[in-house]
C-alpha cells in the first residue's frame, strides 16, 4: 500500500465529527486532533509505510488504536495527586518534542541517544507530565522521578533467553508499555552484569522491548547490530537503533558496522 493510500484508509477511519484531520504532503504526516479540546496526534505516514510492508492489516489496526486511545485520554484531565502509582518513566528518542500542545514536558537527559519523561498510565494508554501539572500541583521534578523510579522497579522482567553464536542475549518484552523504561532499573542490569561471562550491552529499539546481551565473542556485536536494527524498524514506537554497553553503571552508546550474519550454533 503506497503512502497516499494509507493515509486516505487513516482518513477513513479516523473520521468523526469532533475531528479535524490534515496532512502534511513534503513531511508526509497526517494530524488528527480534537476539536474539542484543540490537542491531537501526528502520525508519520512514512513510517507506518515501513510497518506495514511487514505486518499489513495489523499495523493499520495498531495505529488507529494508538490514535483512538491518545485522543480519549487528551479530552479527559488527569491528576498526579492520587496517581503516584501511575508515574512511570518513560524512554523516547531525543528527537522526541519537549512539548505538546504549547506545554513544556517534563524531561530530563539520559544518554547521548536517548531522553527520560514522565508519564501518569491510564490503562491502555499514558499521558505524558508537563511542567505546568508539577507547578499547579506544588510538586518537583525530584519527587516526580523519586516516585516514577520506585514504580519501575516493580514492573516484571520476566525474559526470554537465546543463544546465537555463542552469545547470549534476552528480551524482555511485557508489552505493558514501559518495557524499554526498565533499562532504568539499577538492581536489573547490575544483576544481569554480575552474572554475565562477557561484556554487557543493552539496547532499547522501541517502546517494547529491551534487550540485554552478554557477549562473548565479535559474532555477537554484529549479531546485536542487526537484532537491534531490525526491532527499531519494526517497533510501534522506535526510540534508537544503538545499543549501548553497560558497565560500572553508565551507559555509552555504540555504533556497529554489520558484516556478514554469523551461523546459529
Amino acid at each position: 500500500m503506497k503512502p497516499l493510500q494509507l493515509k486516505r484508509e487513516l482518513e477513513k477511519r479516523l473520521a468523526a465529527p469532533d475531528r479535524r484531520l490534515s496532512y502534511d504532503r513534503d513531511e508526509q504526516k497526517l494530524r488528527i486532533e480534537n476539536t474539542t479540546v484543540n490537542k491531537g496526534v501526528t502520525l508519520s505516514i512514512s513510517k507506518l509505510q515501513v510497518k506495514w510492508e511487514a505486518k499489513k492489516e495489523a499495523a493499520l489496526t495498531e495505529a488507529v488504536h494508538y490514535v483512538e486511545e491518545a485522543l480519549r485520554a487528551m479530552a479527559t484531565p488527569v491528576t498526579l495527586s492520587g496517581n503516584e502509582k501511575r508515574i512511570f518513566p518513560v524512554i523516547r528518542s531525543t528527537s522526541f518534542p519537549t512539548a505538546a500542545n504549547e506545554k513544556e514536558l517534563l524531561w530530563e537527559e539520559h544518554t547521548a541517544e536517548t531522553r527520560i519523561y514522565y508519564a501518569i498510565d491510564r490503562g491502555t494508554t499514558f499521558s505524558l507530565v508537563t511542567k505546568e501539572m508539577i507547578e499547579k500541583e506544588e510538586m518537583s521534578l525530584v519527587k516526580i522521578k523519586e516516585i516514577a523510579m520506585f514504580n519501575v522497579r516493580s514492573l516484571k522482567t520476566d525474559a526470554k533467553r537465546d543463544e546465537v553464536a555463542g552469545n547470549t542475549f534476552y528480551f524482555i518484552n511485557s508489552n505493558d508499555g514501559y518495557d524499554a523504561s526498565k533499562i532504568l532499573n539499577e538492581q536489573l542490569l547490575k544483576h544481569y552484569q554480575n552474572n554475565a561471562e562477557g561484556e554487557l550491552a543493552v539496547a532499547v529499539p522501541h517502546q517494547d522491548v529491551l534487550i540485554i546481551a552478554d557477549i562473548k565473542n565479535e559474532a555477537g556485536y554484529d549479531v546485536l547490530g542487526q537484532m537491534v536494527f531490525q526491532f527499531f524498524t519494526n517497533g510501534r514506537t522506535p526510540i534508537t537503533a544503538l545499543p549501548f554497553i553497560y558497565e560500572k553503571g553508565h551507559l555509552e552508546p555504540v555504533f556497529i558496522l554489520a558484516q556478514k550474519k554469523p551461523k546459529e550454533e
